[in-house]
């Protein structure tokens, strides 16, 4: 037995065999390109696609039962009558199957533990950081957190205000705590406008030069640290 079939209940693989017939058949439907499509969509796409559904459930469930374990008086049980939770999930389903990205999956898992537990903000803005989940990269939700935290996680590179005597730009503290984004500024310009276009950062310039101490200021609002905290494990 595989490892995938020894965690996969019937009525959930069932579900998946569903949903991979009814996409099939709706490819096969689609005049002149049904046949090649429906083959081209068993053989390439569907595995995978069962394959990163069956992970992500698996990793929900492991992330509850640990929930369970740590939080006092949380029981998994009481969850089937908790609306908020199920509509929860199945939207962060939706969006966990369309990415693999692991910052995005883990941010995804962190939002249904949360509301899980209670430690969520309402329901309207629980729905608009999924649909901002589903739209960030990766990279703007690790730019998004050093903003919230510079001190803390420079810290643990190394990186502190003492050293930059002279002064010296977010922007180079950006740079140095992520080497690979040395030299692209133009893509992490973008990123931080977004950021702040969608209220996240109260600041839109990065390159002005500031003191070290300025450099490790947290620059994210309270809609920002908001969005952070719905992402963060609540354990």
């Amino acid at each position: 037995m595989s490892t995938e079939d020894k965690y996969v209940v019937p009525d959930d693989k069932s579900k998946v065999d569903v949903a991979h017939s009814l996409v099939k058949a709706a490819v096969s439907a689609v005049p002149m390109v049904g046949g090649p499509a429906a083959e081209l969509f068993s053989l390439v796409i569907a595995p995978p696609l069962q394959k990163r559904q069956i992970e992500w459930m698996n990793d929900v469930a492991e992330g509850l039962k640990a929930l369970e374990r740590c939080v006092e008086r949380f029981k998994v049980e009481n969850l089937k009558d908790n609306e908020q939770f199920i509509s929860t999930v199945l939207n962060a389903n939706q969006v966990a199957i369309r990415n693999h990205q692991k910052e995005k999956r883990e941010a995804l898992k962190n939002a249904i533990f949360n509301v899980a537990v209670g430690h969520c903000p309402d329901e309207d803005t629980q729905a608009m950081f999924l649909h901002l989940i589903d739209r960030f990269t990766a990279w703007h939700l690790r730019i998004l957190r050093l903003f919230q935290n510079p001190l803390q996680l420079g810290a643990e590179k190394g990186m502190r205000p003492e050293r930059y005597s002279f002064a010296g730009s977010r922007s180079q503290l950006l740079e140095e705590y992520f080497p690979e984004l040395s030299g692209q500024r133009q893509f992490y310009d973008v990123i931080v406008a977004d950021l702040s276009a969608e209220g996240m950062l109260g600041i839109r310039d990065i390159h002005g030069n500031i003191t070290g101490h300025g450099m490790f200021q947290k620059v994210t609002t309270e809609w920002g640290d908001q969005f952070v905290r719905f992402i963060t494990s609540p354990i």
